[in-house]
C-alpha cells in the first residue's frame, strides 16, 4: 500500500499520545506501549490496541507482522510529524506568514534561556542564507 502524504494523516489528541510513546521507544509491541502508557495515567489494553490499529489504517505507524508479537513504529520521525503539523497551522492560521506564527508561539509561552539561544541561532543562520526560504 503506497505511504499517504502526511498532510492528509493529521493525528488526533489520543493518537499524539501514543506516537510520544513510541517516539520514545523507538519500535515496540502494543504490550510495551500500553505499560509505557500507564506510567503516567491509567488506559486500558483494549483501547492502545485499537488505536494503534486505526493509526496503522491511517498510515501514522507501520507494523512488522512478521513478528509474534507485532512490532510497531511510527511512520514517521517526531521532528518530521511536527514540521507538517507546523506548516498547516502556519498555512490555515496564519495565512501562511511563519513570523506571525513565530511571534504569536513566543507571545503565549516564553522561551527559556536556551531556547532563545537556539532561536538566535537559527535567525542568524537564516540570515546569512538571506532570509530563510525565498
Amino acid at each position: 500500500m503506497a505511504k499517504r502524504k502526511a498532510e492528509t494523516r493529521r493525528p488526533t489528541d489520543a493518537e499524539f499520545v501514543i506516537l510520544r510513546a513510541l517516539w520514545d521507544l523507538g519500535s515496540a509491541t502494543v504490550r510495551e506501549v500500553y505499560d509505557h502508557l500507564n506510567q503516567r495515567k491509567e488506559i486500558g489494553y483494549t483501547t492502545v490496541l485499537k488505536l494503534m490499529q486505526i493509526m496503522t489504517e491511517k498510515g501514522l505507524l507501520e507494523k512488522d507482522a512478521s513478528t509474534r508479537p507485532q512490532i510497531y513504529q511510527a511512520a514517521d520521525a517526531k521532528e518530521t510529524t511536527q514540521e507538517n503539523l507546523v506548516k498547516d497551522l502556519a498555512q490555515r492560521a496564519f495565512g501562511g506568514s511563519a513570523g506571525s506564527l513565530v511571534l504569536q508561539a513566543l507571545n503565549i509561552d516564553s522561551a527559556n534561556a536556551e531556547e532563545l539561544r537556539e532561536i538566535r541561532e537559527l535567525l542568524n543562520s537564516l540570515e546569512k542564507k538571506g532570509g530563510g526560504n525565498e
